[in-house]
Parts: C-alpha cells; structure tokens; sequence
C-alpha cells in the first residue's frame, strides 16, 4: 500500500481506527512527521490533538543501543539489564539522563508554544507516527504514555514491517498497522512524498486542532457512534461493531445494513474491511463487523475454511440483527473465505439478501449452492490475482442470479496497491446503493 502523502495516510489510518472513537481517545503525534497522520487521525475521529515528546537514553559511545527512555512530566523508563550489561556507570546514566530532559523540555515547548500537555489519566492513548522502521521510539512512547496514566495504548502506523510490529504488540494494548510489506527498507518508499515536516508545521497543527472543533466525517454526519455489540448465538456470543444511519429516510437506503463476513486469518479489526465499511458509511448504509470465530477458535486454522459452519453463524447474525435493530435491507460483504460463507447464507431459502459483495473472495468454496443465490452478486478480484481470478471467472458461471465480476487492473490480493482499495469501496458502494434501495422497496 502507498501513500500520496502523510494526510492521505492518516485519512486512511482513521478509517481503521473510528472502533476506537468510542474510547474517547487522546490523539498523540510523535514529532515531527507523525503529527500530520496524527491531525488527521484526530480530526476524523473527533478526538483531541497533543504530541507524545520522548527521549531514547543511549548507552554513551554507542548511542544506536538504548537503555530506556523519557518522557514528560517525570516518566522515566529504565532497563537495568541493558544498564548492567553494557556496564554504563550510574554518574554517566545521570548525565545522559539530564542531557535529555533539557532537550526535551525544549521540544515540547517550542511545539506546544507553551500550551499544557493533555492529560492522559484514564483515556485511551492512540500513538500515531508516520511509519515504523525499528520501532524502539514507538515503544517507548507507548511506555510513556502507560506511565503518564493511559488505561489503555493503540500504537497506529501507516506502514511497518511485519516483524516489527508483531515485536511491539508486546509494547501496546492494541496495533494498527495498514501495510506491513515484507520488502522493506524504509518508510519513506512507501509515500509518493515524504518531505521533511518542519517544527512550523507542527506547531501550526497544533494550534489549529486546539482552536477548532473537530470537522465532523461524513460519515459522522450521517452514522451514529460506532457501537460495540454481542452478536447473540444462545450460549454463544461474538463480538462486533455495529453503525447504524441517524436519518436513514433522508439518505435513499431506508436503514440498508451490509453484514462483514471477514477471510481466513483477519478479524473485524481488518483495516481494508473497515476502510471499506467507511466508504458505506458515507453513503447513508450502516456496517456490521464481527467476528466470525472466538479467539480460541481461530487457533485451528481449519475453522476458517469450515464454510458451513461459517455461513450457519452468519445466517445467525442475521436473524439476530433483523430482531434487535429492525434495519431495512441487508446485504453481505465477504472477503477471502468470508465471501464464501456469505454466498452460502445467501443462498438459503430463507435468506432475504438484498445484495452481496466479494473481495477478492473464493466463491469456489461455496460449491454447488452458488446456482441458489438469489441475490445480485459482485465479484471483485485483483487482475494479478490470477489463480483466485481463474475461481471467480468459474464461479460467475455457475451463478444464474444477476451478476457481475469486475476486476481491478494492477491489483493482487490484499489490494494494497495505490488506490486499489479505494476502487474496492466505490464499486461495494455503487453496488449495494443501487441493489438495497431496490430491496427495501
């Protein structure tokens, strides 16, 4: 996944985080470049702007390796092993330790112009930066934050490796990361620009988030809070984040909800499925992520690829959702296996789908109930997704409802690539717009 800049990152990074909007987080950008993600992060949830100001304490005469960290208002972070391994005395830990805090007292000042730190005390922290190379700096914000009084740290990245990130779930309470390429190098490459953000436009970020209300999302406009729900299966219960329309006379879908039937290996935290439910979001359609499987659950990899049983807790999902919010039509969004389960249930006598949607799916597995599905199906795949193409090209003739398998040039199969996903959204858009007002009709 690229980005055009770092605002185009942090709109995208905001999609992935409205779950957390409820929270009533603290926005915290680390200086410098993280604090343009972090604006717009901020912005889009709502929430309040400040920059987490740290300092890496480095062993003396080799400063690439630290041995703790610090922060505002006296959080200090020690590693004594590192302390004791690399033999630094405790008049040389002092001095580097001063040396610090005297710069960073001065940082944060001149960011700040001289406006308080935010309090942390029993919030959700959410640490933004514009990528992850090592990540020991966004380790030991999250520290400092912990210590400053958060109750809870979601550490938020554009784009990180994959080993880093899985280091720094240690770090945080929560990860969210939108690209994690194998192939990497540097941040940088991932951005068509990655200027240098100067202290100015920090400051002036700042002061703006700090003297103007939030501009509501559209999709604030028209969608109520994002609220956590059990999906009720009798014993069973499954977690999920249900956004409902506030005025759903006024937007043409008469309280249309499109179901998320998440593929193998992701959850309804998934950033693509979230950036996608957004995107309906801001076309007056409510979105429900849940999961699928409990934790325990998705420790056995055969569970993602049990169709059926996938498909009966959906049907589920279903009916619970007709009962509890009364919504017009409904419709499913499935990706990967998930698509597969969402066909099935589709397909069911009783299902009443006003419309499904896949990415980057494998119908295939839904076998021979493909020709029951009755409602309007669209298949997308990326075009350098060549086997899952080859099942989606099978599967369309196999299905005798209204059809259509669009296929997104350029793109494999997490639609990483610049703008993929965004076409992803579109055509999701255009398809359930159109098909659910003709269902609740």
């Amino acid at each position: 996944m690229f980005f055009t800049d770092r605002a185009d990152a942090g709109r995208r990074l905001a999609a992935a985080l409205r779950h957390v909007a409820t929270e009533d987080p603290v926005v915290l950008g680390l200086p410098r470049g993280g604090v343009p993600v972090a604006f717009q992060v901020a912005r889009e949830l709502g929430a309040p702007l400040d920059v987490i100001v740290v300092r890496k304490l480095g062993v003396p005469y080799h400063q690439e390796l630290g041995f703790g960290a610090i922060g505002e208002g006296g959080v200090r972070i020690i590693s004594e092993d590192i302390v004791r391994q690399a033999r630094v005395a405790p008049e040389d830990v002092a001095a580097v330790e001063r040396s610090a805090q005297e710069a960073l007292g001065r940082q944060a000042h001149r960011l700040r112009e001289g406006r308080p730190r935010l309090s942390l005390v029993g919030r959700t922290a959410i640490v933004v930066d514009d990528g992850i190379a090592t990540g020991a700096t966004a380790a030991a914000a999250c520290e400092v934050a912990r210590a400053q009084g958060a109750s809870r740290v979601v550490l938020a990245a554009p784009v990180a490796p994959p080993d880093a990130v899985a280091w720094l779930r240690g770090a945080a309470d929560e990860v969210v990361c939108l690209s994690t390429p194998r192939a990497f190098r540097a941040v940088g490459e991932w951005y068509q620009d990655f200027s240098q953000t100067a202290d100015e436009e920090v400051v002036a970020l700042l002061a703006e988030a700090g003297t103007h209300a939030p501009r509501p999302t559209e999709a604030e406009a028209d969608v109520e809070v994002e609220v956590e729900v059990e999906v009720d299966r009798g014993a069973l219960r499954l977690a999920g984040d249900l956004a409902l329309p506030e005025a759903a006379g006024n937007t043409g879908n008469s309280g249309a909800v499109v179901m998320f039937a998440h593929g193998s290996g992701s959850s309804r935290r998934s950033p693509r499925n979230r950036a996608v439910a957004a995107a309906l979001n801001r076309a007056g359609l409510g979105t429900l992520l849940f999961d699928l499987l409990t934790p325990s659950e998705e420790a056995d990899r055969s569970n993602v690829f049990a169709v059926e049983p996938l498909a009966g807790r959906l049907s589920d999902a279903t009916r619970w959702l007709r009962s509890t919010y009364a919504p017009g039509a409904i419709g499913y969004f499935g990706a990967s296996t998930g698509a597969a389960a969402a066909l099935l249930a589709a397909a069911r006598p009783d299902a009443e789908i006003g419309a499904v949607v896949s990415r980057g799916g494998r119908p295939d597995l839904a076998g021979p109930w493909l020709g029951d599905v009755r409602a309007p199906t669209l298949l997308i795949v990326g075009g350098r997704d060549t086997t899952v193409l080859e099942l989606n090209r099978q599967a369309k003739a196999e299905l005798r409802c209204e059809n259509r398998l669009d296929v997104v040039p350029g793109a494999t199969h997490l639609f990483e690539e610049p703008g993929a996903l965004d076409e992803v959204a579109e055509l999701a858009r255009e398809w359930f717009t159109r098909h659910l007002a003709n269902a609740a009709r």
